[in-house]
């Protein structure tokens, strides 16, 4: 595993990260809280020292699981967590992906922040992301004061939108950068979804911010595991996907054989170097439900980096939709 700086921090965080919302949202077909430890654990010994959770996740099953998973060397790894969505009042009327209500309001995160530290079982939180916020939570003085007051007195420390639920919320993103003391911007981005993230990130290196990257598969298109033929149970979120949206990943990902082909990793593997090609880019956050997904994704870091010209190839496909004359260098037939 290799290891980069988070942002302006002294912060090294493993260049793969862990997201427990695999684990235990339930939208992937787990609910198994002993597999959920396990599989946290092997990520540990596997040279993950980043995880990323939620207070929503499970109505705070994401962050005790981490605890219970991994209290014995919490000196040894680097949390992320989010809050905002008020899971406490309403944690009851979530359904799938269907958001809640969220309170912005001093007294609201100063709650939110204490709860994520009981169930964490600590009393820092190195990374801390306001759960999808959007712009009338960005322009409050009055959160972004108490913020600065939780950093202060050392229980949170970088802060920073989380931007979602879906791909998108580019003003969002550039407005925390801009006009915030945001420390960490976390977004959507892969090679199939370039946009917005290519327009952070020349903001984030200038400042000095961290990038946390999830969905870097495409809702697992860039995994390589999908066919014609793929059927998502129903207790998986992505059962919702359409017949299109596979036949076209699958068109799409036929003109990337040549990131794969004699080059000793994976398109799974591939698709995190494409990000971690980006320099702001602190650590990606594959959705990670097995063991052997788990072994390929932890080893990725170490896997070939992209060439000049994988990445202008990929450009060159991502420009005219993954078009295959696209992607083929000058004067090739091939």
């Amino acid at each position: 595993m290799k290891y980069r700086t988070f942002g302006s921090t002294d912060l090294s965080v493993s260049a793969v990260g862990f997201g427990m919302w695999t684990v235990t949202t339930g939208w992937w077909g787990i609910n198994d809280d002993d597999f959920a430890r396990r599989l946290t654990r092997r990520a540990y010994d596997l040279g993950i020292n980043f995880f990323d959770t939620a207070d929503t996740y499970g109505n705070g099953k994401g962050e005790t699981l981490l605890a219970e998973a991994l209290g014995d060397v919490r000196d040894r790894i680097i949390i992320a967590t989010k809050g905002g969505y008020d899971h406490y009042s309403y944690g009851d009327d979530r359904r799938g992906q269907k958001e809640i209500p969220q309170d912005w309001s001093p007294a609201y995160i100063r709650k939110a922040v204490e709860g994520s530290l009981r169930r964490l079982r600590t009393d820092h939180i190195e990374i801390y992301q306001l759960h999808n916020a959007k712009m009338d939570c960005l322009t409050r003085d009055d959160l972004f004061d108490e913020l600065e007051r939780l950093r202060e007195e050392g229980k949170i420390g970088v802060y920073g939108p989380a931007l979602g639920p879906a791909i998108g919320w580019e003003d969002e993103g550039l407005y925390a950068m801009a006009h915030r003391r945001a420390g960490v911007l976390h977004t959507i981005y892969n090679m199939f979804e370039q946009d917005p993230g290519r327009a952070f990130f020349p903001v984030a290196r200038e400042r000095g911010i961290g990038v946390l990257v999830r969905v870097p598969h495409s809702s697992g298109m860039l995994e390589g595991k999908y066919t014609a033929d793929t059927v998502f149970p129903e207790n998986d979120h992505r059962n919702h996907r359409t017949r299109e949206w596979l036949e076209q990943g699958l068109r799409k990902l036929e003109t990337l054989r040549f990131l794969t082909d004699g080059r000793g990793r994976t398109i799974g593997q591939a698709a995190l170097q494409f990000i971690l090609a980006e320099p702001s880019v602190a650590s990606a956050l594959p959705n990670i439900y097995d063991e052997d997904q788990l072994v390929e994704f932890a080893e990725a870091s170490e896997t070939p980096e992209f060439t000049p010209d994988e990445l202008a190839r990929v450009a060159a496909l991502y420009a005219c939709d993954f078009a295959p004359e696209a992607g083929r260098p000058a004067g090739s037939r091939a």
